[in-house]
């Protein structure tokens, strides 16, 4: 079974690579209906899955592009961070119940990926409206841009620590509105380094729920490294237009399922 939970981070590896989606909506979706993961083990393992994974992402863009924006990963943070606290406080304490969290997290779920297929439909259009690449922190919203960009970060902190998606394309949507001036380089680098603390909190919340499976954890990872590789340098080859609208309609689909 291991052999079959490696070929799965092969598979979502290089989806991730070819697509450039984040890896929890392609990852908790198969966990559940391939493998018949309970829902909240393929989130908790996901999660920790994607702080190991994005590590290398940020080391790259900030080491090698000097492109994380560390002001907004810090607003972002002071958003995320409480929130998802709260949320694992919540889980532990009030919602009890297997029942209770599956129905939350399932739900969730469904919605995130629902929001995350809409947001691949939407980016190109908010990236087109980006023609200077240069950051105004006081753009667009004025003295409000930090207070939302705070708030958008509750919003993701809630979204991933419930379903472990959202850090990824919902986060990289919300930055490209925030912040149209900013270099499409500079919201990839910048989303990492925001995801890294946010999917590493949630992740170890769940660890200490019992919700986290490390047989299955190792083996993702194996698989994933090649398959992120591999997908890198096909993406190249195969047009944008066919890929997103493919993969967006695929997402819809399966958060619609999990909602109904």
């Amino acid at each position: 079974m291991t052999t079959a939970y490696a070929m799965s981070g092969l598979l979502v590896g290089f989806l991730v690579g070819l697509t450039g989606v984040g890896g929890g909506s392609l990852m908790t979706p198969l966990l559940v209906f391939m493998f018949g993961f309970a829902p909240k083990t393929a989130v908790g393992t996901d999660l920790l899955f994607a702080a190991i994974t994005k590590g290398g992402g940020v080391l790259v863009h900030h080491r090698s592009h000097r492109s994380v924006e560390w002001k907004v990963v810090f607003q972002l943070a002071v958003g995320s961070i409480p929130a998802a606290l709260a949320v694992i406080y919540l889980l532990e304490t009030v919602f009890k119940k297997d029942e209770a969290v599956t129905a939350i997290i399932t739900t969730t779920l469904g919605i995130a990926l629902i929001f995350t297929g809409l947001s691949l439909l939407l980016r190109k259009r908010l990236s087109q409206k980006s023609p200077v690449q240069r950051l105004t922190h006081a753009e667009r919203f004025g003295r409000w841009q930090g207070m939302l960009t705070v708030l958008v970060g509750l919003v993701l902190g809630v979204l991933v620590t419930l379903s472990s998606v959202g850090a990824g394309a919902l986060g990289t949507v919300a930055l490209l509105f925030l912040y149209p001036r900013l270099a499409t380089v500079r919201i990839v680098g910048t989303d990492l380094a925001h995801a890294i603390p946010l999917t590493a909190v949630a992740g170890l919340g769940h660890l200490h729920m019992g919700n986290v499976d490390f047989t299955l954890l190792g083996s993702l990872l194996v698989g994933s490294l090649p398959g992120i590789y591999l997908g890198s340098h096909l993406s190249a080859r195969i047009p944008e237009w066919v890929l997103r609208p493919a993969l967006a309609t695929l997402l819809l689909l399966i958060g619609c399922k999990f909602v109904l």
